[in-house]
């Protein structure tokens, strides 16, 4: 994962904090001061706001908790995986595709960018030069040739 990705969640994460811990209760303590709770909107803005902001909270660490996770010592050296880089044969198109395996928060189709997450990542997962590949995708079926690939080993030495 690089860096960027997970400063950007960090720094996320620091704000919401930070509202959740000094804004909202400022907001539910004036929401509170203006009398009966049951028919009081701003009470319950600023609470349905702090279960968001709760939930949301907790979604981040745990995904920063998950990132660190990743070893890349761990990973395939022969086949697909997080990093890897694939040039394959899209055979419904008949055209070459390079597409890059990376987290959810890296991706970019416009760029090659995929999530190991997403149907044609998971797709992938595992394959090796060569192997042909069905994805199930909204669209519907597609299917690719693996022609290439460079693990994040490759790249590394």
């Amino acid at each position: 994962m690089s860096a960027d990705v997970k400063k950007k969640l960090e720094e996320e994460l620091r704000i919401l904090e930070t509202e959740l811990k000094i804004d909202l209760p400022r907001e539910l303590h004036k929401a509170a001061a203006l009398g009966d709770l049951r028919e009081n909107a701003e009470y319950k803005a600023a609470r349905d706001r702090q279960e968001y902001l709760q939930a949301r909270v907790g979604a981040l660490r745990k995904r920063l908790s998950d990132l660190a996770l990743i070893n890349i010592d761990t990973l395939p050296r022969d086949r697909a995986a997080y990093g890897s880089t694939l040039t394959v044969l899209d055979q419904d198109k008949d055209e070459e595709v390079t597409y890059k395996l990376v987290t959810a928060e890296e991706a970019d189709l416009s760029k090659g960018l995929i999530s190991t997450t997403s149907p044609i990542g998971k797709s992938f997962m595992g394959k090796r030069e060569g192997d042909e590949v069905e994805v199930r995708t909204p669209q519907g079926v597609r299917h690719f040739e693996i022609l290439k690939l460079i693990t994040i080993h490759d790249v590394q030495e």
